[in-house]
Parts: C-alpha cells; sequence; structure tokens
C-alpha cells in the first residue's frame, strides 16, 4: 500500500499550487491529480452540488489506488471533507486558509480574505475566524471570476489585474496588512496581487502547510514511500483534456499530458 499514489484534487488548476508544495516535499512519491475542470469553477455551486463532485472523484481516485487524498480546494473541503472523511476508509488532508497566522502576523489589527463565494458562506471559515482571529478584525471578500480567469492561463492580463484591483482595494482602504489567499488558484496571481498591494502588505497562503501535513499522515500510517527514486505524476480532467494539458503545462512549468476522468 505504501508505493500507492496519493490522490489530489480541484475544481480545476488551482490545486498545482498544493500539488508543486506536494512534490517539493515528498519527491518520491506517485500522484495523480485531478482538475474538475468539466464542472469548474464552484464557487457559484450549493454545499451539495460540491459534495456530490467530491464524491464522485474520490470514488474514481480509489477506484485507482489511492492511499490518501488532498482535497486542494478550498470551497470543496469546507463543503465536503467531513462528509468524505466519515464515508471512506482513507485520510484526506483539507485546505484552511491562513487566518490563524495571519492574525499573529498583523500590526494593523485588520486582514482580509479572499476566497470564493461558496467558501465564505461555509461555517468552516467562520468558526475558523471565531477561533484564532480574536481581537482582530478580518474581512472577507469574494472575488468571482478570478478562478475563470486562472483556468484560462491569465495571470496579468488588463482583465485580471481589473479584479485584482476591485476586489483588494476595499481590503486595504480599511487597513488590511495582511491577506490570507482562501482559494487556490488565487497563489498564481500573488505576483500580480502583490504588485497591486503593494510592498507593505504580506500575502499568505497554505499549500506548504498542507504539505507538512501529508507527510505527518503518510509517516503516521506507514504510507510513505522509501524509494530514492523521483515518483511520477498523473494528470487526469473531467473536462476538455487538451485544454486543460495547455494551461496545466504553463502553470506546471513543463508539458503534461492530461487524460479524461468520466466522474
Amino acid at each position: 500500500m505504501s508505493i500507492a499514489p496519493i490522490g489530489v484534487f480541484d475544481s480545476g488548476l488551482g490545486g498545482i499550487t498544493v500539488m508543486q508544495e506536494l512534490v517539493k516535499r515528498l519527491p518520491q512519491e506517485d500522484f495523480l491529480y485531478v482538475a474538475d475542470s468539466g464542472h469548474c469553477p464552484y464557487g457559484g455551486k450549493s454545499a451539495e452540488e460540491i459534495t456530490a463532485r467530491a464524491r464522485a472523484i474520490t470514488e474514481a481516485l480509489l477506484a485507482r489506488g489511492a492511499k490518501l487524498i488532498v482535497v486542494a480546494c478550498n470551497t470543496a473541503t469546507i463543503a465536503a471533507i467531513e462528509t468524505l472523511r466519515a464515508d471512506y476508509p482513507v485520510s484526506f488532508v483539507g485546505m484552511e486558509p491562513a487566518v490563524k497566522p495571519a492574525a499573529a502576523r498583523t500590526y494593523s489589527g485588520v486582514i482580509g480574505v479572499l476566497a470564493t463565494g461558496a467558501a465564505l458562506a461555509g461555517e468552516k471559515l467562520h468558526k475558523l475566524i471565531r477561533e484564532h482571529a480574536g481581537g482582530v478584525r478580518v474581512i472577507t471578500q469574494p472575488c468571482p471570476g478570478l478562478v475563470e480567469r486562472v483556468e484560462l492561463g491569465d495571470l496579468n492580463g488588463p482583465q485580471t489585474r481589473q479584479l485584482v484591483e476591485r476586489y483588494t482595494q476595499p481590503l486595504l482602504e480599511s487597513g488590511a496588512d495582511v491577506l490570507v489567499l482562501g482559494c487556490t488558484h488565487y497563489p498564481f496571481l500573488r505576483p500580480l496581487i502583490a504588485e497591486v498591494v503593494g510592498p507593505r502588505v504580506v500575502i499568505m497562503d497554505t499549500g506548504e502547510a498542507v504539505s507538512r501535513r501529508t507527510e505527518a499522515l503518510l509517516l503516521a500510517e506507514g504510507l510513505l514511500v522509501a524509494s530514492p527514486l523521483p515518483g511520477k505524476v498523473q494528470w487526469f480532467s473531467t473536462g476538455d483534456a487538451d485544454a486543460t494539458a495547455v494551461v496545466a503545462s504553463r502553470l506546471w512549468g513543463r508539458t503534461v499530458d492530461v487524460d479524461v476522468l468520466d466522474a
């Protein structure tokens, strides 16, 4: 079982930001990455719809032998991870917006959270804020359209810049000096966001923390691969595999082949 692959999925290609951290920390592991591009974005979907997608992809990953599954999507984590943990026999690692470290980092006492509408509607994020951001003002900002820009591979074009400016401006005007990227797509926009908000604003995401948690779980369960040889990544999409491959190759930094996943 230890040589089985790790499953990773996202609404689309944003989870590649998490994959980069996972491969960096666990280069000997094999991975199965699923982009649910045929149903992206999740931000406007109901919790029931998102949970149905998460279950379908989980079952596809388990059928391919996944030993652990990383839900590399904040929106899917909030909507579905408790159901997944209750219903399936493997461990799941989810995304948790960096509210706690952001609250510890702020000097102004104001932090901003950029996320999808569905993520902001979930109780999980608000519980996180209540538990870890006492005494700090947390401003949440839905960002419709940003996921779609990343899915198109547009990381710094005029339309993407316009959206970033629109969503960050009210946070800056309110005094936020730390911004939390509450969607795995958004770290691809970090250079643009940094350029827009300026050097005095700290930008935080949780990809590295997820990789640490994944390693810890694999170690605890005796599932770490011991081989010195590098692992491989298999890529899947529930949408147009060729179109997904073009953008995935750009975001991953080298050419990838994408297979269609019927899920």
